[in-house]
């Protein structure tokens, strides 16, 4: 299983993330009497059950044997990002990057991971080093769409992380206040929301974030 996303980009932009965990789960289950390493089925069956810590278990037995695997090391990673293990799963699939480069879905949730880990309530990073995972998100999301350039949902994404990066920065009496690094944040996230606008103009939540991102750096003091 090399590719979870849809092919076709007008439906990746009208039905997102949901489209892509459906594409996963056909994957999947067409998958599982496939492979050879029985805690490998397991884990799959797992995954089509939503039973995400199962699934995570049986993966983790499954390695050092499959470590080298790609797909089993994306299960991994994909199973730890929804039990909310969110370091796990950046570690994980660090790996599957370094087995296959071309995997936008790995930096995709690489990147959404460590978006989670900066602007989480329960984080007791410092600012500097919750600015650090956004920029990797940042990072991430680029590679991706160097990769994959007409997909909404990296834009969309990317904008977020600019904007949860303005916020960060933006807010006055913090110890890395950055008015002009903010600014630009803000910058950067108009224009990945109006990016996003290219595909599908009737997004009235995009709009909506347009307007907000905006409102945030015009009130920058």
């Amino acid at each position: 299983m090399k590719r979870i996303f849809l092919s076709n980009q007008w439906k990746a932009v009208k039905l997102g993330l949901a489209s892509a965990a459906l594409a996963l789960f056909a994957l999947t289950a067409q998958a599982q009497e496939q492979h050879s390493n029985a805690n490998v089925r397991l884990g799959q069956k797992a995954l089509l059950d939503g039973d995400f810590k199962s699934a995570a278990a049986h993966l983790e037995k499954a390695l050092p044997t499959e470590a080298k695997d790609p797909d089993v090391q994306y299960l991994l990673g994909y199973s730890q990002f929804q039990n909310g293990d969110f370091n796990k799963a950046v570690e994980t699939f660090k790996k599957v990057i370094a087995l296959d480069s071309k995997n936008t879905s790995a930096y995709y949730y690489k990147a959404k991971a460590n978006n989670n880990l900066a602007v989480t309530n329960e984080s007791k990073l410092a600012n500097a080093a919750k600015e650090q995972l956004l920029k990797s998100a940042i990072e991430d999301y680029t590679k991706a769409i160097s990769i994959s350039a007409n997909d909404a949902k990296f834009y969309q994404n990317r904008a977020v992380a600019y904007r949860d990066l303005g916020i960060l920065v933006g807010t006055a009496g913090t110890p890395n206040y950055n008015k002009a690094a903010a600014t630009d944040a803000y910058n950067k996230a108009v224009a990945d929301y109006e990016k996003v606008l290219t595909y599908d103009s009737s997004r009235k939540d995009i709009q909506t974030e347009v307007k907000k991102a905006k409102v945030y750096r015009d009130n920058l003091k």
